[in-house]
């Protein structure tokens, strides 16, 4: 019999009907680890000592207030995170000892506990819509994220959702759902940015008795958690897209790769998954359409090469996962020989929205050659970090200054000259700077300026931060991220990281610059995979429009940013009345001085540790 989706969403909403207050604990990894589920507990226990008549799941005789958990609600910085509904207040940095009051004002009264709201400027904001972080984006995929419980998949249903799945395999055809896709100008959101209804029209009209639908959840990325929190917050939404695209090429089996590091993650897909065959959307006959599909969540072993598509299909196969070269691609040949399409999480996450509401109305949101929206994930020295989505197009100052409050200085003030640089698209991408503030973000913007959309890793660098340090720091990444299968990947990111430190260290000279400039572009060129051809990214970027921070550390074997520790010189200044403290904490006894007397560095002796400056509680040690 085929799944009645009214039917339960009618059942959900009976149910649901007699909650008059639901209490949303945000259960996303970065609330997790500061204590949300804590705060779920107590929440849970204090009701039962106040009389409170609260449900942890909705049943016939549920009344009164509901306690759920949620996925990520975006704004990280200031989590653990609360939301009480229909009153749509948001509680910040919730601990367990603020149960009570919340429970005493805002579910016993319909009063706010202001303490715990964000403050905007010294305004209380009562909820999501005074907060300007939530008020400046445009959540589409990340609507349901934050608000349904992620393991739930009656609440899902009755969000609307399954009915795109449903409508594709009842009422569309394979070829009508590739030209859907291929109208709205949907890309690939993992990196590359190929047309998705292209990739699915090719692997359809491949001529096979098996093909393959995988979903791409190996998010490696420094910086990066749009994937992960999408599926930890509504893995239905990842489901749904897969039975549509497993529809329009004609797989009946499918795969979630999920780096295993995303435990999480992982494990609410795989309730999902469980949860979405036994209700009968997933496995023979779906929606009694004559189209079958069984998916299986696979853990990745954690190399980020795995995000690569032919290392990931390696990795299905229980073989090492190395990049192979194309063609074939794996829309011809991909796993185990077969016609196989892969599309990342955050991609899938989209279709339900086209074929709900079709191509034009995707279109709305975006540009002509990037339509939709993008999620990016904001770290770095912004005043709120986390979560964000946004329209294609958008200005790299509006995300920066308007959804994420600003790049603070020292005091935390906000300030235009604290912003150095951002670094978008992760260890691929490159580094945009004041001068791209404008910019509209785009897969053919981003193009011109040597950096791209990558999966949506956005980390944003203050005037403290070394530019050359961040090149290193992503050249480290990639080359311990490389297989080792191309010698130019392999030996060259290792000797390009060699000379990043050669700079910071101050071994480098004239040379060096131009041969590592040189041996950067060899690397772009010649490499087998994407982890190659971009590891230069962040380095070329960072040449070009920090110059001078590069002429610096090598000419004058100075740090402007004052990072590089080894570059820096130690000075003890007039203010030192000769206690004697830097001197004993000093690892090298390379602090001298009589007491009551200016102690003075021993600049031969000194590894610039940097623990003399942190001990002085005279402010009386220089660093330059």
């Amino acid at each position: 019999m085929a799944i009645d989706l009214e039917n339960i969403t009618k059942g959900f909403n009976t149910l649901n009907k007699n909650i008059k207050k639901r209490i949303v604990v945000c259960a996303g990894t970065g609330c997790v680890a500061n204590g949300s589920l804590d705060v779920f507990k107590s929440l849970v226990d204090m009701s039962k000592e106040m009389g409170i008549d609260a449900h942890i799941e909705l049943k016939e005789e549920s009344k009164g207030t509901l306690i759920s958990r949620s996925g990520c609600q975006g704004f990280c910085q200031h989590g653990p995170l609360l939301n009480i509904l229909p009153q749509g207040i948001l509680y910040t940095k919730v601990t367990s000892s603020d149960v009570k009051e919340i429970l005493e004002e805002s579910v016993l009264k319909d009063g706010i506990v202001g303490r715990l709201c964000y403050h905007d400027n010294g305004k209380v904001c009562k909820g999501q819509g005074d907060i300007p972080f939530y008020t400046k984006q445009n959540r589409v995929v990340l609507k349901e994220c934050g608000v349904i419980d992620p393991e739930n998949i009656q609440e899902y249903i009755a969000s609307g959702g399954y009915r795109a799945a449903k409508k594709a395999c009842v009422d569309m055809t394979d070829k009508e759902i590739c030209d859907e896709l291929i109208n709205s100008g949907l890309r690939g959101r993992g990196g590359a940015g190929f047309p998705t209804g292209r990739k699915w029209d090719f692997t359809r009209i491949q001529k096979s008795e098996k093909k393959y639908m995988i979903c791409n959840g190996d998010e490696g990325d420094p910086g990066a958690f749009m994937d992960r929190s999408v599926m930890e917050g509504n893995p239905h939404n990842v489901i749904e897209g897969l039975i549509i695209a497993a529809k329009a090429i004609g797989a009946d089996e499918g795969y979630i790769y999920v780096r295993t590091e995303y435990s999480l993650a992982v494990s609410r897909m795989q309730k999902a998954v469980k949860a979405a065959t036994e209700i009968g959307v997933l496995g023979k006959n779906i929606f009694d359409s004559g189209h079958n599909f069984t998916l299986h969540v696979m853990e990745g072993a954690g190399a980020f090469v795995c995000g690569e598509e032919t290392a990931l299909i390696a990795s299905i196969e229980g073989k090492r996962g190395m990049p192979s070269p194309k063609p074939p691609i794996p829309a011809q040949s991909g796993l185990w020989g077969k016609p196989t399409a892969i599309n990342n999480v955050e991609t899938l996450a989209n279709v339900h929205i086209i074929i709900n509401y079709g191509a034009d109305a995707f279109k709305k949101n975006g540009t002509q050659n990037s339509s939709g929206t993008k999620i990016f994930a904001i770290t770095g020295n912004v005043l709120n970090t986390g979560l964000i989505e946004v329209p294609f197009g958008t200005t790299l100052r509006h995300v920066i200054f308007d959804i994420a409050g600003g790049v603070p200085d020292e005091k935390g003030v906000v300030n235009e000259d604290n912003f150095k640089a951002v670094q978008i698209g992760g260890p691929s991408g490159g580094c945009l700077t004041k001068e791209h503030l404008d910019m509209n973000l785009d897969y053919d913007s981003l193009k011109t300026v040597g950096a791209m959309v990558g999966s949506g890793g956005f980390v944003v660098m203050s005037k403290h931060n070394c530019m050359v340090n961040v090149a290193k720091f992503f050249m480290q990444f990639t080359q311990s991220e490389s297989c080792g299968k191309c010698v130019l990947c392999r030996e060259g990111t290792l000797q390009m990281l060699l000379m990043l430190t050669d700079i910071t260290e101050g071994r480098a000279d004239k040379n060096t610059l131009s041969v590592l400039e040189e041996l950067a572009n060899a690397v772009a060129i010649g490499s087998l995979c994407g982890l190659g051809k971009t590891a230069p990214n962040p380095l070329l970027s960072t040449l070009k429009y920090f110059k001078e921070e590069y002429d610096a550390h090598v000419q004058d074997k100075q740090c402007p940013a004052g990072e590089c520790a080894k570059l820096l010189n130690y000075q003890i200044t007039d203010k030192c009345i000769g206690c004697g403290l830097c001197a004993s904490k000093c690892p090298v006894k390379a602090i001298l001085g009589k007491p009551k007397e200016q102690y003075k560095i021993d600049v031969s002796k000194c590894i610039k540790c940097g623990i003399c400056k942190d001990s002085c509680k005279f402010n009386a040690i220089s660093r330059s």
